[in-house]
């Protein structure tokens, strides 16, 4: 086999099983399982691959409520805010963005009043402008990856 394109066969294989062995990974690229081990350690070295974590379905542990929250942010307090909303547990996503608002938050919660009580405590900071919510009605496609091409 080549290597021409082995890291990215190697991220696309561990996208569908992130539990596979080297030798299962090696048997399925037909690389041997030292050059599977080389190349995995340098792309966690690399930053390519930042962790192997369980897909956690937060609907079936009682996280049924996802709510996508805006936030404009006064004058240079955005990366206090944003850091503020990293460090929430129930936040799963934080960007800085472009367009009417500062920052977009997606954040996973237990019910409407969970919900509500968080961000009443999130937009009592006195940084934070103005802010808008808005509730998912329906998941279509969540936490997804894509495969790396190899061509």
């Amino acid at each position: 086999m080549t290597y021409e394109h082995l890291d990215a066969d190697l991220v696309n294989e561990l996208l569908d099983d992130g539990r596979a062995s080297l030798r299962s990974l090696a048997e399925e690229l037909d690389v041997s399982v030292t050059t599977v081990s080389n190349h995995l350690s340098d792309l966690e070295d690399e930053g390519v691959i930042e962790g192997y974590t369980p897909k956690v379905d937060y609907d079936a542990v009682g996280y049924d409520v996802t709510a996508v929250m805006q936030f404009k942010a006064e004058g240079n307090a955005l990366p206090e805010i944003t850091e503020t909303l990293r460090e929430h547990r129930q936040m799963i996503s934080v960007y800085e963005v472009t367009g009417d608002y500062d920052v977009i938050a997606i954040g996973k919660f237990q019910d409407t009043d969970d919900m509500n009580d968080q961000i009443k405590t999130l937009i009592t900071d006195p940084d934070i402008n103005q802010s808008n919510t808005s509730i998912v009605l329906n998941s279509v496609s969540e936490n997804e990856q894509f495969e790396l091409d190899t061509e």
